[in-house]
């Protein structure tokens, strides 16, 4: 799951060899690309209830996530509410302090109004690394080496979202997470060396969620799926393998829904 100011999209670097080793759903969260807004606040716990109608609409129950940024605040809201089997929380937001939650806004308010004005440049600078670099910066730690298809992600979630300013104000700045001691299974806190965005808040979640564990990435920004690309595939792997070694204690938290297997790859990008 993306972060605001993305789509799924930003996830184009690892998608591939995800593919591979698991059967995907990769989402557009609402407001977002081909995904409508939420006529109710688009707070944290209704993003989610969303994402949770997505899965029961798919026939699962319990999954591995992997979210960066607010979609990992909802990989870890998925996960306290018993429907993930593990997470991989890149830079997730939600703990950091009034003054940083001050600057947070007040960035992504600018980058909103900027990108809307550079919104008929979006698709030409798109085609080129200097253009992709000049645009996904603030983002990535090597902008250069991410694809069109990363630029294209940020303009729809920065210029093109329908519900951007509902969710800056109610998923992202009056957000206070609750509940994550129960959270039972595996987790992966993930956060770049070159991240100014998460500021601190990223490894402020290890004392909250049990057995949590964390992994700073050097030469890696907020979103370093292209940065890192293979090390993020490695980090899903291994924290799914914990998830498996692990007895299901997690599912307690679940309701009683029944889980049906898939065989199949399959992409879906609409929440």
């Amino acid at each position: 799951m993306h972060g605001m100011g993305s789509s799924h999209r930003d996830f184009t670097a690892v998608v591939p060899a995800l593919a591979e080793r698991f059967d995907l759903l990769n989402v557009d969260l609402p407001g977002t690309g081909r995904s409508p807004h939420l006529p109710e606040r688009p707070t944290v716990a209704a993003l989610t209830d969303a994402v949770e109608r997505t899965l029961d609409e798919a026939g699962l129950q319990r999954v591995h996530v992997l979210g960066n940024s607010l979609g990992a605040r909802l990989a870890l809201e998925l996960a306290r509410r018993g429907r993930a089997r593990s997470v991989v929380a890149i830079g997730p937001s939600g703990l950091n302090v009034l003054p940083e939650r001050v600057v947070q806004g007040s960035g992504m308010a600018l980058a909103r109004v900027v990108m809307r004005t550079a919104q008929p440049l979006v698709e030409p600078l798109s085609r080129s690394a200097v253009g992709r670099a000049a645009m996904l910066f603030p983002l990535k730690a090597r902008p250069w080496a991410t694809r069109r298809d990363e630029a294209i992600g940020a303009r729809e979630g920065f210029a093109d979202s329908r519900d951007y300013w509902r969710i800056l104000l109610w998923a992202l700045l009056l957000d206070v997470p609750r509940g994550m001691d129960r959270i039972g299974c595996p987790v992966t806190l993930v956060q770049g060396a070159a991240d100014w965005i998460s500021s601190g808040q990223t490894v402020r979640y290890l004392p909250w969620i049990p057995g949590s564990r964390f992994r700073p990435l050097l030469a890696a920004g907020h979103a370093p799926h292209s940065d890192r690309p293979g090390t993020i595939v490695r980090i899903v792997e291994q924290t799914a393998a914990r998830g498996r070694e692990l007895p299901d204690r997690a599912a307690g938290n679940a309701s009683a829904r029944s889980t049906c297997p898939r065989q199949d790859s399959n992409l879906r990008h609409t929440v």
